[in-house]
């Protein structure tokens, strides 16, 4: 009996070792760009296309807030809202100051239709409100990030039923429409390199 235990965890074993030098076969020998290798983490993170995560920037900031507590009035990773969250976002990853509440940072932007929305945009709620209440980030495949008042900085989906009922418009900061170009796909402020 324990000889045959002995075979079949060999056995096991030449399999797999088998299968693990097939699959890194099949992969270049070449040492792989960083740049990409990063796009396709935060994708696989995130949850979007690999093609939608050419800023590295902006989910690399999203990753690390991750988690975040909410806190109202809150500005750092011990507790942050929403708005602030956004404020944070723009100021390290774009270099722009955006409003301290989601009303006065709907005053900044030209309104962009949902089919339209680009990573680095911006998603605005009404939640239970005739006024805007809520900003998130949008990061692309109807994802966006933000602090979420039960969890937390998080990643949500425009297509859940939650998120659809309150949603009120995409933004896209003045001055990025009114200078830049839009590339790629990707919202193209000018990063800033901190």
């Amino acid at each position: 009996m324990k000889r045959k235990t002995t075979v079949a965890c060999l056995l096991f074993a030449c399999l797999f070792a088998v299968s693990q030098a097939q699959t890194s076969s099949d992969q270049p020998a070449s040492p792989s760009d960083p740049d990409n290798l990063a796009k396709d983490y935060f994708s696989q993170i995130m949850g979007v296309a690999v093609s939608a995560s050419t800023n590295t920037k902006l989910y690399q900031f999203i990753y690390e807030w991750i988690g975040t507590p909410y806190r109202l009035g809150g500005k750092t990773k011990r507790g942050v809202d929403c708005s602030r969250f956004a404020y944070e976002l723009y100021d390290k990853v774009f270099n722009t100051t955006l409003g301290h509440n989601s009303r006065n940072i709907y005053t900044q932007v030209d309104p962009i239709a949902k089919d339209k929305l680009m990573p680095g945009d911006l998603v605005f709620f009404k939640i239970r409100s005739r006024n805007i209440t809520h900003v998130g980030v949008y990061i692309g495949d109807d994802k966006f990030a933000h602090a979420s008042s039960s969890r937390g900085v998080m990643i949500s989906d425009l297509n859940d039923a939650y998120w659809k009922r309150y949603y009120y418009n995409g933004g896209r900061m003045l001055t990025a429409s009114a200078t830049d170009e839009v590339d790629e796909g990707q919202l193209t402020l000018s990063p800033s390199m901190h």
